[in-house]
């Protein structure tokens, strides 16, 4: 099994990019994800998760039982032998979709806007064009869902 070539996840190419997102869930930079910080990010993006609805994904997620989402964890469950039902490319689809309110397929960046307010940054309508615009691959002013996961697995340098 050492040498299956098969990527962490069916989106995130290779352990940087899980690294990448583990990080955006891990707030407080622990090097974990806590109950708290996973409700968080879901109430950031809109979903509205009951305490034991967070506490049956961590259930799905902390297989060591510690009551924390490490690292290795989150690799494991991004990975595509994950139960295909929860796979990588679903959950991103579903965080797409809270993103694009008026469901036409991309994000504008009034709808990023909004987003972003949600989770607590202070940025305005121009500085949401202006983080579209290096991933606008298509230059329409939009973010495609192509465009979204490019967005979400790379950090800016």
């Amino acid at each position: 099994m050492a040498t299956d070539p098969t990527p962490p996840s069916m989106y995130l190419e290779d352990m940087d990019e899980v690294r990448r997102v583990f990080n955006r869930f891990d707030t407080n930079n622990d090097g974990k994800i806590s109950p708290a910080e996973l409700g968080g990010v879901l109430k950031a993006l809109g979903s509205e998760s009951s305490p034991d609805e967070v506490a049956r994904m961590m259930g799905e997620i902390d297989t060591d039982n510690d009551g924390n989402i490490s690292l290795q964890e989150f690799a494991a469950f991004c990975s595509a032998e994950a139960d295909p039902y929860h796979s990588a490319e679903k959950e991103l689809r579903e965080a797409f979709e809270l993103y694009d309110e008026n469901h036409d397929g991309k994000i504008s960046a009034a709808e990023l806007h909004k987003t972003l307010l949600r989770l607590g940054e202070h940025c305005s309508i121009e500085d949401c064009a202006g983080m579209i615009k290096p991933v606008d691959a298509n230059g329409d002013g939009y973010v495609s869902f192509e465009e979204f996961k490019k967005m979400m697995t790379n950090n800016k340098k």
